[in-house]
């Protein structure tokens, strides 16, 4: 196991499949970057923060490995 998250939900309606996508704008990333990315897994994090009406409503953590 390398990594492990908890989460809380409201009630769910029993049997049915919730799906989540997250689409982010990449940036432009010299190529020394790049290869230090792949060359180093996991070690590429993220923070997302998501809002409504000012309220934080989840923190999102990614790790990221650059390998495929």
């Amino acid at each position: 196991l390398l990594k492990s998250f908890d989460f809380e939900f409201g009630f769910c309606i029993p049997n049915s499949k919730n799906t989540c996508e997250h689409i982010y704008e990449f940036p432009h990333l010299s190529p020394e970057l790049v290869r230090e990315m792949v060359e180093s897994p996991y070690e590429t994090r993220s923070d997302s923060f998501y809002f409504v009406d000012d309220q934080l409503i989840m923190h999102n953590k990614a790790d990221y490995s650059y390998d495929g």
